[in-house]
Protein backbone atom coordinates (compact mmCIF):
# COMPACT_ATOMS: atom_id res chain seq x y z
CA UNK A 1 0.00 0.00 0.00
CA UNK A 2 2.94 2.29 0.44
CA UNK A 3 1.31 4.52 3.21
CA UNK A 4 -1.46 4.80 0.79
CA UNK A 5 -5.30 5.33 2.57
CA UNK A 6 -7.90 2.37 1.81
CA UNK A 7 -10.64 3.51 0.32
CA UNK A 8 -13.79 1.13 0.44
CA UNK A 9 -16.72 2.20 -1.51
CA UNK A 10 -20.36 0.85 -0.88
CA UNK A 11 -22.81 0.38 -3.81
CA UNK A 12 -26.03 -0.97 -4.06
CA UNK A 13 -26.83 -0.97 -8.14
CA UNK A 14 -24.77 -0.72 -11.29
CA UNK A 15 -22.22 1.17 -9.98
CA UNK A 16 -21.36 4.13 -12.64
CA UNK A 17 -19.86 6.42 -9.72
CA UNK A 18 -17.47 3.22 -8.57
CA UNK A 19 -16.27 2.94 -12.39
CA UNK A 20 -15.77 6.50 -12.44
CA UNK A 21 -13.25 6.08 -9.38
CA UNK A 22 -11.39 2.82 -10.79
CA UNK A 23 -11.12 4.73 -14.05
CA UNK A 24 -9.28 7.90 -11.88
CA UNK A 25 -7.23 5.57 -10.12
CA UNK A 26 -5.93 3.98 -13.39
CA UNK A 27 -5.27 7.32 -14.92
CA UNK A 28 -3.37 7.76 -11.39
CA UNK A 29 -5.69 10.59 -10.15
CA UNK A 30 -6.24 9.70 -6.99
CA UNK A 31 -3.27 10.31 -4.89
CA UNK A 32 -2.48 8.81 -2.00
CA UNK A 33 -5.12 6.33 -1.64
CA UNK A 34 -6.18 3.71 -3.22
CA UNK A 35 -9.73 1.41 -3.63
CA UNK A 36 -9.21 -1.60 -1.37
CA UNK A 37 -12.35 -3.08 -0.77
CA UNK A 38 -16.09 -2.74 -2.47
CA UNK A 39 -19.00 -3.81 -0.26
CA UNK A 40 -22.74 -4.09 -1.75
CA UNK A 41 -26.26 -4.41 0.07
CA UNK A 42 -27.51 -6.00 -3.19
CA UNK A 43 -26.02 -10.11 -4.50
CA UNK A 44 -25.67 -9.55 -8.25
CA UNK A 45 -25.23 -5.67 -8.36
CA UNK A 46 -23.48 -5.14 -11.69
CA UNK A 47 -20.80 -2.73 -9.57
CA UNK A 48 -19.57 -6.37 -8.22
CA UNK A 49 -18.76 -7.21 -11.70
CA UNK A 50 -16.88 -3.65 -12.15
CA UNK A 51 -14.71 -4.73 -8.96
CA UNK A 52 -14.00 -7.99 -10.16
CA UNK A 53 -12.89 -6.50 -13.39
CA UNK A 54 -10.83 -4.24 -12.04
CA UNK A 55 -9.21 -6.62 -9.48
CA UNK A 56 -11.04 -5.35 -6.31
CA UNK A 57 -11.74 -7.75 -4.28
CA UNK A 58 -15.67 -7.24 -2.52
CA UNK A 59 -17.72 -8.14 0.19
CA UNK A 60 -21.81 -8.91 -0.10
CA UNK A 61 -23.82 -7.75 3.16
CA UNK A 62 -27.49 -7.53 2.21
CA UNK A 63 -30.02 -5.17 3.89
CA UNK A 64 -32.67 -7.85 3.72
CA UNK A 65 -30.60 -10.27 5.86
CA UNK A 66 -31.14 -7.94 8.94
CA UNK A 67 -33.94 -6.81 10.66
CA UNK A 68 -33.64 -3.03 10.98
CA UNK A 69 -31.18 -0.60 9.60
CA UNK A 70 -28.94 -0.52 13.71
CA UNK A 71 -28.19 -3.90 13.10
CA UNK A 72 -27.60 -3.54 9.31
CA UNK A 73 -25.32 -0.43 10.14
CA UNK A 74 -23.38 -2.18 12.47
CA UNK A 75 -22.58 -5.13 10.28
CA UNK A 76 -21.23 -2.65 8.01
CA UNK A 77 -19.32 -0.79 10.75
CA UNK A 78 -17.49 -4.57 11.68
CA UNK A 79 -17.01 -4.85 7.83
CA UNK A 80 -15.23 -1.49 7.39
CA UNK A 81 -13.40 -1.74 10.74
CA UNK A 82 -12.43 -5.25 9.35
CA UNK A 83 -11.02 -3.64 6.15
CA UNK A 84 -9.25 -0.93 8.00
CA UNK A 85 -10.47 1.94 6.23
CA UNK A 86 -9.72 4.93 6.28
CA UNK A 87 -12.28 6.52 3.85
CA UNK A 88 -15.57 5.27 2.85
CA UNK A 89 -17.43 6.23 -0.18
CA UNK A 90 -21.01 5.99 -0.81
CA UNK A 91 -21.39 5.47 -4.54
CA UNK A 92 -25.00 4.74 -5.30
CA UNK A 93 -25.25 3.33 -2.03
CA UNK A 94 -29.46 3.26 -1.25
CA UNK A 95 -29.57 2.39 2.55
CA UNK A 96 -29.48 5.23 4.97
CA UNK A 97 -26.46 4.12 7.60
CA UNK A 98 -27.19 4.17 11.47
CA UNK A 99 -25.62 7.28 13.39
CA UNK A 100 -23.21 4.28 14.67
CA UNK A 101 -21.76 4.03 11.52
CA UNK A 102 -21.40 8.02 10.80
CA UNK A 103 -19.85 8.54 14.50
CA UNK A 104 -17.03 5.89 14.01
CA UNK A 105 -16.05 7.58 10.56
CA UNK A 106 -17.33 11.47 11.14
CA UNK A 107 -15.87 13.55 8.27
CA UNK A 108 -14.22 10.32 6.32
CA UNK A 109 -17.46 8.94 4.81
CA UNK A 110 -18.41 11.00 1.18
CA UNK A 111 -21.54 10.70 -0.93
CA UNK A 112 -22.51 12.26 -4.01
CA UNK A 113 -25.82 14.38 -4.18
CA UNK A 114 -27.34 14.58 -7.50
CA UNK A 115 -28.47 18.48 -6.85
CA UNK A 116 -27.10 21.62 -5.77
CA UNK A 117 -27.58 21.10 -1.30
CA UNK A 118 -29.10 22.95 -0.22
CA UNK A 119 -31.80 22.04 -2.99
CA UNK A 120 -33.59 19.11 -3.51
CA UNK A 121 -31.62 17.10 -0.72
CA UNK A 122 -32.67 15.66 2.16
CA UNK A 123 -35.00 12.49 3.42
CA UNK A 124 -36.71 11.24 0.23
CA UNK A 125 -34.59 12.85 -2.36
CA UNK A 126 -32.58 10.45 -4.48
CA UNK A 127 -31.94 8.98 -8.04
CA UNK A 128 -34.45 10.67 -10.48
CA UNK A 129 -37.30 12.39 -7.88
CA UNK A 130 -34.37 14.61 -7.56
CA UNK A 131 -34.06 16.05 -11.33
CA UNK A 132 -38.01 15.11 -11.05
CA UNK A 133 -38.41 18.34 -8.62
CA UNK A 134 -35.80 20.50 -10.19
CA UNK A 135 -37.69 20.42 -13.31
CA UNK A 136 -40.82 20.91 -11.83
CA UNK A 137 -39.40 23.76 -9.99
CA UNK A 138 -37.89 25.58 -12.96
CA UNK A 139 -34.74 25.75 -12.52
CA UNK A 140 -32.01 27.00 -14.78
CA UNK A 141 -28.86 25.09 -13.67
CA UNK A 142 -28.38 22.23 -11.61
CA UNK A 143 -25.83 19.81 -10.86
CA UNK A 144 -24.59 17.83 -7.96
CA UNK A 145 -22.75 17.88 -4.30
CA UNK A 146 -19.86 16.06 -3.21
CA UNK A 147 -20.07 16.21 0.95
CA UNK A 148 -19.45 14.61 4.08
CA UNK A 149 -21.80 12.30 5.66
CA UNK A 150 -22.58 12.87 8.71
CA UNK A 151 -26.18 12.09 11.24
CA UNK A 152 -28.80 13.89 9.20
CA UNK A 153 -29.77 13.38 5.19
CA UNK A 154 -27.63 15.11 2.68
CA UNK A 155 -26.68 17.37 5.58
CA UNK A 156 -22.67 17.49 5.93
CA UNK A 157 -19.95 19.17 5.02
CA UNK A 158 -19.65 20.39 1.31
CA UNK A 159 -17.04 19.86 -0.19
CA UNK A 160 -17.04 20.41 -3.66
CA UNK A 161 -19.96 21.70 -5.83
CA UNK A 162 -20.50 21.73 -9.71
CA UNK A 163 -23.16 23.00 -12.03
CA UNK A 164 -24.53 22.04 -15.24
CA UNK A 165 -27.24 24.33 -17.39
CA UNK A 166 -30.98 23.15 -17.36
CA UNK A 167 -32.07 23.00 -21.16
CA UNK A 168 -35.81 23.48 -21.84
CA UNK A 169 -36.74 19.98 -23.45
CA UNK A 170 -34.96 18.29 -20.48
CA UNK A 171 -36.25 15.41 -19.33
CA UNK A 172 -35.30 13.83 -15.86
CA UNK A 173 -33.60 11.29 -17.58
CA UNK A 174 -31.63 13.26 -19.78
CA UNK A 175 -30.44 16.08 -16.90
CA UNK A 176 -28.99 13.07 -14.82
CA UNK A 177 -27.18 11.92 -17.31
CA UNK A 178 -25.70 15.50 -17.92
CA UNK A 179 -25.21 15.42 -14.26
CA UNK A 180 -23.25 12.20 -13.87
CA UNK A 181 -20.82 12.87 -16.68
CA UNK A 182 -20.09 16.77 -16.74
CA UNK A 183 -20.17 16.95 -12.47
CA UNK A 184 -20.42 13.45 -10.51
CA UNK A 185 -17.51 11.05 -12.40
CA UNK A 186 -15.39 14.33 -12.08
CA UNK A 187 -15.60 15.51 -8.73
CA UNK A 188 -15.86 12.22 -6.55
CA UNK A 189 -12.99 11.34 -7.70
CA UNK A 190 -11.49 14.82 -7.06
CA UNK A 191 -13.01 14.96 -3.86
CA UNK A 192 -11.49 11.60 -2.99
CA UNK A 193 -8.00 12.38 -4.23
CA UNK A 194 -8.30 15.89 -2.06
CA UNK A 195 -9.13 13.73 1.19
CA UNK A 196 -6.19 11.32 0.40
CA UNK A 197 -4.02 14.11 0.17
CA UNK A 198 -4.92 15.40 3.60
CA UNK A 199 -6.23 18.77 1.25
CA UNK A 200 -9.77 18.96 3.39
CA UNK A 201 -9.90 20.72 6.51
CA UNK A 202 -13.28 20.57 8.45
CA UNK A 203 -13.71 23.80 11.23
CA UNK A 204 -17.30 24.38 12.25
CA UNK A 205 -19.26 22.08 9.93
CA UNK A 206 -17.76 23.53 7.25
CA UNK A 207 -15.32 21.72 4.87
CA UNK A 208 -12.44 23.99 3.66
CA UNK A 209 -11.09 22.88 0.89
CA UNK A 210 -7.16 23.15 -0.79
CA UNK A 211 -7.22 23.66 -3.93
CA UNK A 212 -3.52 25.15 -4.43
Amino acid sequence: MDGKKKIVVLVSGGGTNLQALIDAEKRGEIHGGQITCVISSKEGAFALERAAKAGIPSVVLPRKDYPDSKTYSKAILDELDRQGADLVVLAGFMTILDECVTKAYTNRIINVHPALIPSFCGEGFYGLRVHEKALEYGVKVSGATIHFVNEKADAGPIILQGTVAVENDDTPEVLQRRIMENVEWKLLPKAVSLFCEDRITVRDGRAYVDLK
